[in-house]
């Protein structure tokens, strides 16, 4: 069974995620992060290693955050223990400090008995698939175990907050007087330091979901559940809403009248915003299969290109990497920008769709007219093999379907990576044409 999935290993704390698993997989990341010039040359000259640790506020982080801590120690790493942050913030900071490594004890949007374990390499990026299978490998192989003085030490990070919000601030060029935001944290990693760092930037804010007590993490708020946001924004008159996940990955926003403006639309506004400024390398945006067709009308109208990967922000950034873009994301709202990070960073993504609003003048609303979206009936075939996908009679009714639609819509099928189900993603002019293709085609995967 493979540990890794698309984000990070991940499961429920203490069923299949024990702190045993943690420390194991932590003396194993030493091992194989632990090799490579710049680690060896540190090492010769009689370096340790050095780490950062940080998690959100679920309670299970605790016991996690210890375990993988304990498991770089015994292996000779130093952990600086970064407390409660976002996920970004993690990347963020193994960078800034140079570290070998990070790890984010996360699972993201997740229920609260869920917890996960994020790696990042030197630079605060994500691992490719090779390093991760090769962790996995190492953890049935001998462990690093030095003695005396070789061991790691772990201590506290004290100024790991600061120098993120420091960090986020220096990307503005523009302040965000005269923006009134409501913020969602989700009870969150980023209950403590989104609302800082947004009135520091000059906005005035309200705060909904940021009493984290360890079990209410992403409990009916946060981008998951954006009706509770939808409401305050409407009744305090604010000029928008933000809302994270649990670590604080991902932006979704809403207008000023309650209205929800997804990740797309996000991508949108910026990636218009950054080519008229002469900031979007190569007029290109990256996005993934499940960005909606109005993303892609609505650059083609702005003369930019949009290159498309599969689903997962380490996608995205892999090709963002490779012809060095300076934007990209997912509908879901994991939007990165390359100039300021590693990764999908909510606060950053908030901060810079504000700061938008403030140099226009413009509304949410107006800005986000830039993107028409289309309807979009997402149907979930369970039951199914992955391979039904691709079996003659179902490739047969897609292309009846794409034909059906034009250029007025499109069609996705998309085997999941864990199970066995089959997602079935229609796009078209109208929801009662979307779905009526959708549930035609999923009648055929279901065989």
């Amino acid at each position: 069974m493979t540990l890794f999935g698309t984000d990070g290993v991940r499961g429920l704390a203490n069923g299949p995620l024990t702190a045993d698993l943690a420390l194991t997989l932590a003396q194993a990341t030493a091992v194989v992060l632990g090799q490579g010039r710049i680690a060896n040359a540190r090492k010769a000259a009689g370096r340790r290693l050095t780490a950062v640790v940080a998690r959100d506020p679920r309670i299970s982080g605790h016991f996690l955050a210890a375990a993988v801590s304990a498991g770089l120690a015994s292996s000779g790493v130093d952990v600086l223990d970064a407390g409660v942050l976002p996920t970004p913030a993690a990347a963020f900071l193994v960078g800034d400090v140079d570290a070998d490594f990070g790890v984010m004890i996360s699972a993201s949007h997740n229920p609260a008995a869920d917890n996960g374990i994020k790696i990042f390499a030197r630079g605060g990026v994500k691992l490719p698939d090779e390093v991760e299978r090769r962790i996995e490998e190492a953890m049935a192989g001998p462990k690093l175990l030095p003695t005396g003085g070789a061991v790691g030490r772990i201590r506290r990070f004290a100024d790991a907050e600061d120098r993120y919000v420091v960090h986020l601030l220096a990307s503005l060029r523009q302040r965000l007087h005269g923006i009134h935001i409501v913020l969602d944290c989700a009870n969150g990693a980023a209950s403590g330091v989104s609302p800082e760092t947004f009135r520091d930037a000059g906005a005035k804010v309200t705060v909904i979901g940021a009493d984290p007590d360890g079990l209410n993490i992403n409990d009916g708020i946060g981008s998951t559940h954006l009706d509770v946001l939808q409401a305050e924004v409407v009744r305090v008159g604010a000029d928008l809403g933000i809302a994270h996940d649990g670590d604080a990955d991902r932006c979704l926003a809403v207008d000023a009248d309650g209205r929800i403006i997804d990740g797309d639309q996000i991508m949108a506004i910026l990636a218009v915003s950054m080519k008229n400024r002469g900031l979007l390398r190569d007029d290109t945006l990256v996005a993934t299969v499940m960005s909606n067709l109005g993303l892609h009308r609505a650059m083609a109208a702005y003369g930019i290109s949009v290159e498309t990967t599969g689903v997962g922000d380490r996608y995205v950034l892999e090709r963002m990497n490779a012809g060095r873009y300076s934007l990209g994301g997912e509908q879901s709202g994991h939007v990165i920008m390359s100039e300021f990070a590693t990764t999908g960073d909510g606060v950053l993504t908030g901060l810079h769709l504000a700061a938008e609003m403030a140099r226009t003048g413009k509304s949410l609303a107006e800005l986000a007219s830039v993107m028409t979206v289309f309807p979009q009936v997402l149907i979930n075939v369970k039951g199914v093999e992955r391979s039904r996908a691709t079996d003659d009679d179902v490739l047969a009714a897609v292309a009846e379907a794409e034909a059906e639609l034009g250029d007025s819509g499109r069609v996705l099928l998309r085997p999941s990576g864990t199970e066995a189900l089959v997602r079935v993603m229609v796009e078209a002019a109208t929801e009662e044409d979307a779905r009526a293709v959708a549930e035609r085609l999923a009648e055929v995967v279901r065989g």
